[in-house]
């Protein structure tokens, strides 16, 4: 029926059989479902076989091959069961989930194993294992009617809306905190852009850098040029020349400068010089004008070898003293020139050197991504990420539209899911099993059959309202009498799915009921399927009406449902014997035949 955990006992069976199946007949079509039992030592198996036809034949042993898987056979049988679309109404306060009752909810109703069916402390199949209670209470009004096909439709709808809710609220909240940040994340990317050349440098405002940013993701990479990978060589050669070139100008302004240095020395000797022989000019002279030697009376004039010598020095001194005059005013020019020239090869210089950083650096950033082409591409991805998730304010207008219409329609759709009278379609069907309750445990002699019974689906029991206080059936004594409550139990919601064509199978399975009738298990165990024995050993009379109140029931209560009994007792009513499926089983025959033991 769709479950993986595997609970065949270890022993015989376990060792013997390597497939499982069973043949589920539903009106004009039967399923069969079989199992391959979990690989050595595995506890579970969730792969099936599943055949479906209008009359099916046990395969052949080489017939039997995997075709589906447990969730396969689980919603094959749900939908054949006709069990609705549903959701288990689960209060949003509760930290359990809601989720879909299936066919595996159906199970509680279906078995009674040897071990509780005459228990007081469980009722129900599986009661006893954890969460199984609380499946129980969420699952029995969809599968029992209280639920209406109405509620589930607007249940199911404000499930969904609710989520569409929860996901608009987050894409609203994402939005308001994007058009928060978008104007420093905008600025971000384009100042990036910027640095990596897919942008160049523009005046931008607030008000255009989307438009901007948004021709900057239609950037396409161009190809590196090829003198692109010389340009630091070429730049550090440019350097070298230039300080060169400036050192050679600085070394004619210190030449220029030196011999001007050394024209002022020459200028204030040669000055010396000329003024000793100048005063020569302010000797006396004689009435005829002309120059005399001093302390002469005569005129001896300026014929003789030392006055010629004299005259011509001082005529030599006056004309380079001319010529440094003159000279000196253009080497003033020059070096002022040459000065002129380093500032403007300094210039150069730093410039150059501006540039070979900049290169050094876009050569470092190069090698670090790959090349200057993948660095662009990375921000035109950021740059494109941010405008793929860019809020417009139509956009975010619409997001509050759609959350405020999501909330009005949940709104109404929880008023009229609170106006449900789901409460009170439950206590009906309670109402309408219980009842029935009552009747089977009157007929088959249970205590406290005089007074109404009623099933409790919050403790999960049968519980008898007598006129001075309820009695639960935990309080009660005697394995019959807990058997009565049992059948009674289980025959009334069969017989209530069955009239109102709720989704449970149509069949129960009952393990050796009758074991509350004989003295001891081992008597019971003894009968063996004998007659006899059951006559002899067994109170007969109350034997017999529990297996006539459960063949009527197949007859008359509830026509066509199949009750199947593993049983010792044997009648010999005719009515019994009919309703055998085969002959008692004495060894041999076996479930597992003897052949099989050892293959």
């Amino acid at each position: 029926m769709g479950r993986s955990t595997f609970n065949v006992p270890d022993g015989v069976i376990e060792e013997n059989v390597s497939w499982y199946a069973v043949i589920y007949q539903f009106v004009g079509e039967q399923v069969l479902i079989a199992k391959p039992a979990p690989k050595s030592g595995a506890t579970e198996c969730s792969t099936a076989m599943v055949k479906r036809g209008k009359n099916i034949e046990p395969p052949q042993f080489e017939e039997l091959q995997i075709n589906d898987n447990d969730a396969g056979v689980e919603a094959l049988l749900s939908r054949l069961l006709g069990i609705p679309e549903n959701t288990t109404d689960v209060a949003m306060e509760h930290s359990r989930e809601s989720f879909d009752a299936n066919v595996k909810h159906t199970y509680y109703y279906l078995f009674q194993k040897q071990g509780f069916v005459a228990s007081k402390d469980q009722l129900l199949y599986r009661q006893n294992e954890d969460h199984q209670p609380q499946a129980i209470r969420d699952t029995f009004p969809i599968l029992f009617g209280a639920a209406s096909a109405e509620k589930f439709k607007l249940t199911a709808e404000l499930r969904s809306l609710q989520r569409q809710l929860r996901i608009n609220q987050k894409s609203l909240d994402q939005a308001r905190l994007d058009v928060e940040q978008s104007t420093d994340r905008s600025l971000s990317l384009l100042s990036e852009a910027r640095t990596v050349g897919v942008l160049r440098d523009e005046v931008v405002d607030e008000s255009t850098v989307i438009d901007v940013l948004q021709r900057a993701s239609e950037w396409r990479p161009t190809p590196v040029p090829e003198e692109d990978g010389s340009r630091i060589t070429a730049l550090e050669q440019e350097l070298v020349r230039l300080r060169e070139e400036r050192q050679s100008v600085r070394r004619q302004i210190d030449s220029a400068k030196k011999f001007s240095l050394r024209a002022s020395d020459f200028e204030f000797e040669a000055n010396e010089q000329r003024d000793r022989l100048a005063s020569i000019n302010s000797l006396p002279r004689n009435g005829d004008g002309g120059w005399q030697w001093p302390f002469t009376s005569g005129d001896l004039g300026l014929d003789t070898p030392i006055a010629q010598a004299l005259i011509e020095e001082l005529a030599s001194l006056d004309e380079e003293m001319k010529i440094i005059e003159t000279e000196k005013p253009q080497l003033e020019a020059y070096v002022i020139e040459k000065e002129a020239e380093i500032d403007q090869l300094s210039r150069s210089i730093r410039t150059r050197e501006e540039e070979l950083a900049a290169a050094i650096s876009a050569n470092e950033q190069i090698a670090e991504l790959g090349n200057r082409n993948t660095a662009a591409a990375r921000v035109v991805g950021r740059i494109s990420l941010f405008l793929e998730n860019f809020v417009t304010d139509e956009e975010l207008l619409r997001l509050e539209r759609t959350q405020t219409r999501l909330e009005n329609r949940i709104s109404a759709l929880e008023k009229q899911v609170g106006r449900d009278d789901a409460q009170d379609r439950l206590l009906s069907v309670l109402n309408g099993i219980s009842s029935m309750i009552s009747g089977y445990v009157s007929e088959l002699g249970g205590e406290f059959g005089q007074f109404p019974a009623r099933l409790d689906l919050r403790s999960l029991t049968i519980v008898f309202d007598r006129p001075d206080r309820p009695t639960y059936m935990e309080r009660t004594g005697g394995g019959e009498n807990h058997l009565a409550y049992h059948l009674g139990a289980l025959l009334a919601l069969h017989r209530y799915a069955t009239k109102g064509n709720h989704p449970i199978p149509r069949f129960l399975m009952i393990d050796q009921p009758s074991q509350v009738y004989f003295p001891s298990e081992e008597v019971y165990k003894s009968v063996g399927g004998s007659i006899e024995k059951t006559e002899s050993d067994a109170d007969m009379e109350t034997v017999r009406k529990l297996f006539r109140l459960l063949y009527e029931y197949t007859q008359e209560h509830v026509p066509g449902f199949q009750i199947i009994v593993t049983e010792h007792a044997n009648l010999r009513d005719d009515w019994f014997q009919s309703a055998l499926v085969e002959a008692p089983w004495t060894k041999p025959p076996a479930l597992v035949p003897e052949e099989w033991i050892g293959l």
